[in-house]
């Protein structure tokens, strides 16, 4: 049987940014993707529950006029108590308890969307198995990093690379397994 993994899968500017100053993702519209999802659909397939911060949730609710991940449980994390909203779950259960239980009951992979403070506390616990990351051609020049100041150094191995269009995909594993 499949083990269930826990797969950032983000994309970043060459000089490391996940967005813009304010959280806006807007340099993202106009890539050259030489057709097609730039894998986005495969690997949205092998998603069974997702997983963000409540900003990068507040973010993806100004992308779209239908939430993206209404079809897959998604909890969105937040220390501050939130109304309810259709299709997420907030909680403010720590880390260490909420994924292994996700990963166990999961009908795929767990995706953690972001953002960089997330990611930096997944790391922290040793919780991420995976990282995609595809690199987009442009400098932003400032906003807010895929790794920000005080991140665990961490070491990880690439497992593949890939070019689509005019960006690069990178995916390494973990070194613990």
């Amino acid at each position: 049987m499949k083990k269930n993994k826990v797969v950032l899968y983000i994309a970043m500017s060459l000089d490391g940014y996940i967005a813009r100053p304010d959280g806006s993702v807007d340099w993202l519209n106009d890539i050259e993707m030489d057709g097609g999802d730039g894998g986005y659909g495969e690997f949205y397939s092998t998603v069974g529950t997702i997983v963000m911060g409540r900003l990068t949730y507040d973010e993806v609710l100004k992308l779209a006029d239908e939430f993206p991940y209404a079809d897959k449980p998604c909890y969105v994390l937040s220390r501050t108590t939130q109304p309810p909203a259709p299709h997420v779950t907030f909680t403010d259960e720590t880390l260490e308890t909420l994924i292994p239980r996700l990963k166990a009951g999961s009908e795929g992979d767990v995706w953690l969307v972001g953002g960089g403070q997330l990611v930096t506390a997944f790391l922290e616990a040793k919780l991420l198995d995976e990282l995609c990351i595809t690199i987009i051609p442009k400098v932003l020049g400032d906003g807010i990093p895929l790794f920000p100041q005080g991140t665990v150094p961490s070491t990880f191995r690439l497992m593949q690379m890939q070019k689509i269009g005019q960006m690069v995909s990178l995916s390494y594993s973990a070194n613990e397994q």
